[in-house]
């Protein structure tokens, strides 16, 4: 038996989760990956945390993972647990840049990644004075790295106790970013236990959870907490596809997921397998409402939008039983462990029904962000968390998202700092000012649009679209290179010089008019 009460930390929850199911499967790997038992997950965790201590990893050592969804990357985070090491996961479709900073921001010490980003890595590493190591998974890099799979094969399956707490940190994962770089929130063994309890509604033993987004994300992470607190069947997929999830699903037999840009799967052409497969609920985000109903109906499944964000884990989820809320646009109730307030600018509670910040509090919230403490203060209000996401609460206790106070793009589930975009374009030479807003989009949720001012004397002819993507594609990850293009010749601007965006956003009712499109590849009228 399971004794909940006993467990402190993921390590504690792995340990007994191998004791009391040993031959239980724990993780299948899509395509020609393997499966491991709770018992052999547990062992050869051991033996990848064997080996980090001999490479001199110990208790708050910070190590840096940047993988593809490959077995090595569980396996990575639960054995840098076990020793109370701390993991930085690092978006896998990072370049240069931005794999610079979090290697710099995060004060890694070791890199784990995966050969293909060797090219890239030799240009960053000079560049990254505390990375004394690097291990990679696959073949290539040998000539300055070491190999994986070489380390572990004779490592021990014994290890030595550690002494942890609930509080000791696990990661710093950093956020994609709403105000500028992306900030690092310190998360530790209590945040992913609370996590790992709340956030999926009625899952047990017999579960299949099909988990398809990179294990980069903080979702597919709790995702393997879930699984390992309630003894159930996590499936892995390589990569995301719209097109293949609900094929992925049936091959599988999964029984619940969180259904990625569900809109997308939504818009896959119609088969005979929508119906043939096992699920039963899958969780969906920001799902048009209209839809909703459709979608459950189309793929013969529950579907409940749920909230949370990296700094606070899980907050609502609609009930699964509520199927009269199909369709109204609400995130649901407040889940077990956290408290919320509606607050106007001043932080005064406002009235049911009407608009305000969310606030959040609770155990197992993020400790802050990492090395930054003055955005951490900013970020809190007394003991309360600032969302930064407008919500409302209507009088039988369910919550909407109205919209959001910060500067950002949610594209595709990132968030895109919008001051980051503007920053790489106007360091074009050709460009004297930019301006980064959301433009709304049924499959992605918000596209970026960038607002161009070339420099004096030059006009967009100077400085074409492909010219500005080409030069944003060498700076920024694909998903914050903007999709749509305006050029001006000047913008509306606030007393200190600061351009308005809402008055952008309100010029005119086709936020794409007079865009070139850089997914399109033409302009619009």
């Amino acid at each position: 038996m399971i004794h909940y009460e006993k467990i402190r930390t993921i390590r504690d929850l792995l340990e007994q989760r191998a004791e009391h199911n040993p031959s239980k499967v724990a993780i299948h790997f899509e395509m020609e990956g393997p499966s491991f038992t709770y018992q052999e997950l547990n062992l050869k965790v051991n033996q990848v945390a064997n080996v980090f201590r001999e490479m001199g990893i110990n208790k708050n050592s910070h190590v840096a993972v940047m993988l593809p969804n490959c077995p090595e990357f569980p396996l990575t985070w639960l054995a840098l647990a076990k020793i109370g090491a701390i993991m930085i996961p690092v978006n896998y479709r990072y370049k240069s840049q931005d794999m610079e900073y979090i290697l710099n921001d995060s004060e890694a010490i070791l890199l784990v990644t995966h050969a293909e980003v060797t090219p890239i890595l030799k240009n960053v590493i000079p560049k990254c004075s505390k990375l004394k190591q690097i291990i990679t998974v696959g073949e290539g890099g040998e000539d300055f790295c070491m190999g994986f799979a070489e380390l572990i094969e004779k490592a021990p399956v014994e290890i030595q106790s550690a002494r942890l707490r609930s509080d000791d940190v696990v990661n710093i994962q950093y956020t994609s970013g709403t105000t500028g770089f992306p900030k690092g929130c310190i998360l530790t063994h209590e945040y992913w236990l609370i996590l790992g309890r709340t956030a999926f509604e009625g899952i047990s033993e017999e579960d299949i959870f099909l988990s398809a987004q990179p294990f980069y994300y903080m979702d597919p992470q709790w995702h393997l907490i879930m699984t390992l607190t309630k003894g159930c069947t996590m499936v892995l997929a390589e990569r995301y596809s719209p097109s293949r999830y609900i094929t992925l699903a049936a091959a599988y037999g999964a029984t619940c997921s969180l259904a990625p840009r569900a809109i997308l799967i939504y818009k896959q052409p119609e088969s005979n397998i929508d119906n043939a497969h096992n699920l039963k609920r899958v969780n969906i985000y920001g799902f048009p409402t209209h839809l909703h109903r459709a979608f459950e109906k189309r793929f013969n499944l529950t579907a409940r939008e749920a909230y949370g964000m990296t700094e606070i884990g899980s907050c609502m989820r609609m009930p699964m039983a509520d199927s009269h809320m199909i369709g109204s646009g609400s995130v649901g109730k407040l889940v077990p462990n956290r408290e919320v307030r509606i607050v106007d600018k001043n932080f005064v509670d406002v009235p049911v029904g009407m608009v305000g910040e969310l606030l959040v509090k609770g155990p197992g919230l993020f400790k802050g962000y990492y090395r930054k403490p003055e955005e951490t203060n900013e970020a809190f209000h007394g003991e309360w968390f600032r969302t930064g996401d407008l919500f409302r609460k209507d009088l039988n206790g369910y919550f909407y998202i109205v919209g959001r106070i910060r500067d950002s793009v949610r594209r595709h589930g990132e968030n895109i700092s919008a001051s980051e975009v503007e920053d790489v374009i106007k360091s074009h030479p050709k460009v004297f000012d930019a301006a980064v807003v959301p433009v709304p989009d049924e499959l992605s949720g918000e596209e970026v649009k960038a607002y161009i001012i070339p420099s004096p004397g030059l006009n967009q002819n100077d400085i074409p679209p492909e010219e500005l993507i080409n030069f944003c594609l060498d700076r920024l990850a694909k998903f914050k290179v903007p999709r749509f293009i305006e050029y001006r010749k000047t913008m509306p601007r606030t007393p200190s010089q600061r351009v308005e965006k809402y008055k952008l956003l309100a010029e005119k009712r086709n936020l794409v008019s007079g865009c070139y499109d850089v997914r399109e590849k033409r302009w619009y009228e």
